[in-house]
């Protein structure tokens, strides 16, 4: 299948969170990324949450630079 990942740099937040991760699944990625977002961001575990996350991920590795919107 290939690398995936996320970007938190891409989801506004008032964290300012630049954590990136990648795995070479989308199962492994989706349960790292959710344990983020509820320790580190306080979401709620929610088959919605978890769909959200899922719509950001990318294929390939996460870029050096952030994203254009991100600031």
């Amino acid at each position: 299948m290939g690398r995936v990942f996320i970007d938190c740099r891409e989801i506004p937040s008032e964290k300012k969170c630049s954590l990136a991760m990648a795995a070479d699944s989308e199962k492994e990625l989706l349960e790292a990324a959710v344990q983020h977002a509820v320790n580190t961001h306080g979401h709620k575990d929610t088959p919605e949450l978890r769909a959200m996350i899922k719509s950001a991920f990318h294929k390939g590795t996460p870029p050096m630079a952030s994203p254009a919107h991100a600031a």
